[in-house]
C-alpha cells in the first residue's frame, strides 16, 4: 500500500480509502440490510492489507452504516485506522443538536474519538445556516474535548461558495468529488487547487462516479482503452488519474465487493508510484470527449434524492435514461424499464414538489429529467 502525507496530519494515510456507502446487502432494494458477514470480512482485509482511512457518515445505508462500521473495526481493528464519518447538516436546527449528533456518533461507532469529522454535504444554504446557528463553536469544543481530532467538511455545490467555505474555518482538510469526467465540476480542479494551497488536505469521493465509469462501458470508450499495449481495468484508469494529482491524500472507494477490494488495492500498490504517461493522459482526453457526447444525466446514484414522497424511484429512472443512450437501445431499455421497475416507482409519479432537488448534491433538474424520461420510455 502506499501512503502520502496530509498538512496536519502527523500519520500517512493510505492513498485507498474505504467508503462505507456502497456496503453489500442482503436485499439489493433494501439499504439497511447489510450483508455484515461479507462487509467485516472485506473492510477487514483492506486494513490487513494496509488501507487505514475507514469513512462512513450518519445516513449511510439507512442509518445503519455507522454501527456497522462499530462492530466490524471491534477486535482490534480500530487501532489501526483513522475512522471518518460526518454531521449531518440537513437534520440540524439548534447549536445543541450538533452535540447531541456528535455525542450518538461516538456510541454509534464504539469509540471515544472519531479521526476525521467532516460537516457533511455543505452547499450555500446549509453552510450559512450551520454558521447562523454556531458550527465553528461547535467544532472548536469538540476539537478541545478531544471527541474529534481533525474537522473538515464535504461539499456539493459551486466552486465559488467552495473558496468562501474554505476561508471560513481553519479546516484541516475537504473532501470533494472529483474525477476524469468530473475535473471542472462543483469544485473541481481550480477548487482542488485552491484548496491546497491554503494547507488544506484533500479527500476525494466519487473517483469512480459511483461506478459508472467502470459498469456497461460504451463499445467507443473500450475501443480508446484498448488502444495502449499496457492494458488497465476501467476501474485502474479512473483510480489511476486521481492519484495523478500530488495534491490528493486519499481516493474513497465506495466497494460493494470483494473483488472491487482486490483490485482497487493492487491498483494502490504500486510500489514505483509512477500513474500515468503524458500518452496516457492523452488517452484518457479522449475517454472524456467520447462519454461526454453520450451521457444525458450527470447522475452518481448516491441516493440522496430518495425516497421521494411520490414513489419515484429517480436513481433507477436515471439509469435507464442513461443506458438508453450510451447503448444507442431506446427500446431494449424502455423495455427494462416497463418491466423491472414498479408502476408506482415510474418517472410520471413525480408531483414536481422539489424535495429531491433541494438534496441533490449534483444539482440536477429532477423535475423536467424526469418528465423527459417519462417521455421517452412510458409513451
Amino acid at each position: 500500500m502506499l501512503y502520502r502525507t496530509m498538512p496536519g496530519v502527523e500519520r500517512e494515510l493510505s492513498i485507498l480509502g474505504m467508503g462505507c456507502m456502497r456496503l453489500p446487502r442482503i436485499d439489493p432494494h433494501d439499504p439497511k440490510t447489510i450483508d455484515e458477514p461479507l462487509a467485516t470480512k472485506m473492510l477487514r482485509y483492506a486494513i490487513d492489507l494496509g488501507v487505514n482511512y475507514v469513512d462512513t457518515a450518519y445516513p449511510y445505508h439507512g442509518k445503519e452504516g455507522e454501527p456497522f462500521v462499530g462492530r466490524a473495526l471491534q477486535g482490534g481493528y480500530r487501532d489501526k485506522v483513522f475512522l471518518a464519518t460526518k454531521l449531518p447538516t440537513w437534520l440540524i436546527n439548534t447549536r445543541e443538536e450538533m452535540d447531541t449528533y456528535l455525542n450518538e456518533q461516538l456510541e454509534r461507532l464504539q469509540t471515544d474519538v472519531i479521526d476525521f469529522y467532516l460537516i457533511h454535504a455543505l452547499n450555500r444554504d446549509r453552510w450559512e445556516k450551520i454558521t447562523r446557528l454556531g458550527v465553528a463553536d461547535f467544532l472548536d469544543h469538540a476539537l478541545k474535548e478531544g471527541k474529534i481530532q481533525y474537522a473538515g467538511f464535504s461539499f456539493h455545490a459551486d466552486r465559488e461558495h467552495f473558496k468562501e467555505i474554505v476561508d471560513s474555518y481553519p479546516w484541516t482538510f475537504c473532501q470533494i468529488q472529483y474525477n476524469y469526467l468530473d475535473e471542472h465540476f462543483q469544485a473541481g480542479k481550480e477548487g482542488l487547487e485552491y484548496a491546497a494551497q491554503k494547507g488544506l488536505g484533500i479527500i476525494v469521493m466519487e473517483p469512480l462516479k459511483g461506478g459508472k465509469l467502470t459498469q456497461d462501458i460504451p463499445e467507443a470508450v473500450m475501443d480508446i482503452w484498448n488502444e495502449v499495449d499496457t492494458k488497465h481495468t476501467p476501474a485502474e484508469w479512473g483510480l489511476r488519474w486521481v492519484w495523478n494529482h500530488a495534491e490528493v491524500a486519499v481516493v474513497l472507494s465506495g466497494m460493494s465487493t470483494m473483488q472491487q477490494v482486490e483490485e482497487n488495492i493492487r491498483t494502490a500498490t504500486q510500489q514505483d508510484g509512477h500513474w500515468l504517461t503524458e500518452r496516457e493522459l492523452a488517452l484518457i482526453e479522449q475517454v472524456k470527449a467520447e462519454y461526454k457526447r453520450q451521457i444525458k444525466v450527470d447522475c452518481t446514484t448516491c441516493g440522496y434524492c430518495v425516497p421521494c414522497p411520490s414513489g419515484v424511484n429517480i436513481p433507477k429512472c436515471f439509469s435507464c435514461y442513461n443506458q438508453a443512450f450510451l447503448f444507442d437501445d431506446v427500446e431494449g431499455m424502455k423495455k427494462n424499464y416497463l418491466q423491472f421497475i414498479p408502476e408506482e416507482h415510474w418517472a410520471s409519479r413525480c408531483t414536481a414538489c422539489g424535495e429531491c432537488e433541494r438534496k441533490c448534491p449534483q444539482e440536477i433538474p429532477i423535475i423536467t429529467t424526469l418528465q423527459k424520461v417519462a417521455r421517452l420510455f412510458e409513451t
